[in-house]
C-alpha cells in the first residue's frame, strides 16, 4: 500500500539510466523519423501499454495489494477511457503508491527535443525556443531520449502552494538578461508543464487554496496554460491524477466544483479487506523500509514471527473497527508497519544489550507499541484519558483471536503441567531466548506448537522462546493461567 515518503520518484536522487546504443545513435529529428517512430499522447500510450499487460496476463500495478476486485477495475476503465483521475480515500489506503505505479504504464523510452524545459516532442514542439529551433535547424533539430521513471511528477498540495509553483512565472533572471516582458521565453514553467509528456499527481488536493485550483482549470480541460495574462496557448500533453481524503474530515479545504467535473472519474479507496491482505500489506512495506534503514531485505522476516505479524493486522483491523476511534480519520496502514518495525527493533534492542546471536520478537515486544502508537489514532471525544486503555484492549483481543486460530484446540497439557504444582515463569524485554526456555523447562510437543503458529519459519531458540510466550500468554488470556504484570515484563503462573 502506501510508502511512507511522498516524494517523487523522479527526485529520488537516482541517476536517469542511460539509452541503449541504438537509441542513442537516434539523436537527431532527421534520424528519429527515418526510424519509423510514431507519435503517441501520453493517454494513447498509457492506454496502449495497459491493454498489452491485461492481454498478457501481466499486474499493471506491481505491488498494490487489496484493490483487485474494488479500486483495480475502475482505475483500468479510467485510464483506458483517457480520463484524469482522483483518488479518494482516509490516510494510509495506498493512494500515493497506486499513483506511482502509472509510470510503468508509459514507453520505456520517449525522444524529446534537447535542452527543452517541457520536454517538446520533435515532431509537434510547443514552446517558442523548440519552435526557433526547428525552423532554424530543420532535420538536424537535436533529439535526447527520456526514460519513463522521470516522466514523472508529484506535488504536496499546501496552503501556500502558488500559481508559479503549479503553472510557471516570469523569471526575473531572464529579464535581467535583456529580455522583455513581452517575450514568453522569459517564463519559469512550473511544476505542470514541466511534467509534460508525463504523469503529474497533485497529493492532497483539498489542501490546495480554491483561486489556485482555478488555475488547472485550463490544464485538465483545454489542456494549455496562461501565465500572467501572457498570449500564450502552450499545449500540454500529460495525465493528471490527484488524490484527497474525505472533505467530511479534513475540513481544511474543498474540491471545487468546476474542478472536480473536470477530472473523468472519481474512485474510492479502501484499507485492506481481509486479514490476509493485511498480512501481505505488512509484510511487503515493513520489510522495505526494514531493508531501507540497512540491515538488509528479509531482515525483518527472520525477526518477526508470522504469529506477532497476525497479532498486529489484527490488532490494527480491531482498532479500526472500534467505536472508540473516530472513524473519519482512519487507521493508516503506517499504524501496522510501525507497529512491525517498533516491534523488530525492541527484538534488536535486546539482543544487543544481552548479546543474544538471532533477534527474534517476542510477545513482550507488544505493549510498547501502545504508547509509541497513540498518537496515529484518533479518539472520540468521549474516550479522552482512556486512549491507553483502549488500545490495551484492543491488543489483548487481537492476542487471544490469534491464539484461538492457532492453538485454540492444541494440546498445552505439557506446557500447563510445568505449573501443575505452584510453579512461575517470570519473562521480560531484556530476558534473552535462550534463559527464558532453561526457566521454562522442557515442554512435550512444543515441535508441533512451533509448526502451527509459524510453520516453516525455523526452530531457532529464538523462535522457540517466541513461541512458548506467546502460549503463555494465550493461556492466560484464556485464563487457564494468572499473570503478573511487572516493569517490562510478567510473571506467569497457576
Amino acid at each position: 500500500m502506501q510508502p511512507h515518503s511522498k516524494s517523487s520518484p523522479a527526485t529520488s536522487g537516482q541517476a536517469e539510466p542511460a539509452p541503449s546504443a541504438a537509441l542513442a545513435a537516434i539523436s537527431t529529428l532527421g534520424a528519429l523519423r527515418a526510424s519509423g517512430h510514431s507519435r503517441d499522447s501520453v493517454k494513447h500510450e498509457v492506454r496502449r501499454n495497459l491493454i498489452a499487460r491485461l492481454r498478457a496476463g501481466d499486474d499493471p500495478f506491481p505491488g498494490i495489494i487489496g484493490f483487485d476486485d474494488t479500486v483495480r477495475p475502475h482505475l483500468e476503465r479510467a485510464l483506458i477511457a483517457g480520463h484524469d483521475v482522483i483518488l479518494l480515500g482516509e490516510r494510509g489506503q495506498g493512494k500515493t503508491r497506486l499513483i506511482r505505479t502509472l509510470t510503468g504504464l508509459l514507453d520505456e523510452w520517449s525522444p524529446v527535443i534537447g535542452g527543452c524545459e517541457i520536454n517538446d516532442h520533435p515532431y509537434a514542439p510547443a514552446c517558442v525556443r523548440c519552435k526557433r529551433l526547428l525552423a532554424e535547424l530543420g532535420d538536424d533539430l537535436p533529439v535526447h531520449w527520456r526514460h519513463r521513471d522521470v516522466r514523472y511528477g508529484e506535488k504536496l498540495a499546501t496552503p501556500d502552494t502558488s500559481v508559479g509553483d503549479l503553472i510557471g512565472d516570469i523569471d526575473p533572471v531572464k529579464v535581467s538578461q535583456g529580455r522583455t516582458l513581452g517575450d514568453p521565453e522569459t517564463i519559469h514553467y512550473g511544476l505542470v508543464p514541466r511534467t509534460n509528456r508525463g504523469v503529474f499527481c497533485i497529493n492532497e488536493l483539498p489542501d490546495l487554496a480554491e483561486r489556485i485550483q482555478v488555475s488547472l482549470l485550463n490544464v485538465l480541460e483545454e489542456r494549455d496554460i496562461a501565465v500572467r495574462g501572457y498570449a500564450l496557448r502552450l499545449p500540454l500533453d500529460l495525465v493528471l491524477v490527484a488524490s484527497a481524503n474525505p472533505e467530511d474530515y479534513t475540513n481544511r479545504g474543498r474540491i471545487i466544483t468546476p474542478l472536480k467535473d473536470r477530472f473523468g472519474a472519481e474512485i474510492r479507496t479502501h484499507y485492506p479487506g481481509t486479514l490476509a491482505d493485511e498480512l501481505a500489506v505488512i509484510g511487503q512495506e515493513a520489510a522495505l523500509a526494514w531493508g531501507d534503514n540497512g540491515a538488509g531485505d528479509g531482515a525483518l522476516d527472520a525477526g518477526l514471527p508470522a504469529h506477532l505479524t497476525e497479532v498486529i493486522a489484527r490488532f490494527t483491523r480491531l482498532v479500526r473497527a472500534s467505536p472508540a476511534i473516530d472513524a473519519r480519520s482512519g487507521v493508516s496502514a503506517r499504524f501496522a508497519i510501525a507497529a512491525a518495525e517498533s516491534v523488530v527493533a525492541a527484538a534488536v534492542r535486546r539482543a544487543a544489550i544481552t548479546g543474544e546471536d538471532q533477534p527474534v520478537a517476542r510477545i513482550c515486544d507488544l505493549p510498547a507499541i501502545v504508547s509509541t502508537l497513540g498518537g496515529k489514532v484518533e479518539f472520540e471525544v468521549s474516550e479522552e484519558g482512556r486512549e491507553a486503555e483502549v488500545l490495551e484492549h484492543l491488543l489483548r483481543r487481537a492476542t487471544a483471536d490469534t491464539f484461538r486460530a492457532h492453538l485454540g484446540n492444541a494440546d498445552l497439557s505439557g506446557l500447563v503441567a510445568r505449573f501443575a504444582d505452584g510453579g512461575s515463569v517470570e519473562s521480560s524485554d531484556l530476558l534473552p531466548a535462550r534463559e527464558l526456555l532453561r526457566r521454562i523447562g522442557e515442554v512435550p510437543g512444543l515441535a508441533k506448537i512451533m509448526e502451527r503458529l509459524d510453520g516453516a519459519d525455523g526452530e531457532s531458540f529464538g523462535q522457540a522462546a517466541a513461541a512458548l510466550e506467546f502460549a503463555l500468554e494465550g493461556l492466560y488470556l484464556m485464563r487457564r493461567l494468572s499473570k503478573d504484570t511487572v516493569d517490562g515484563g510478567a510473571i506467569y503462573r497457576s
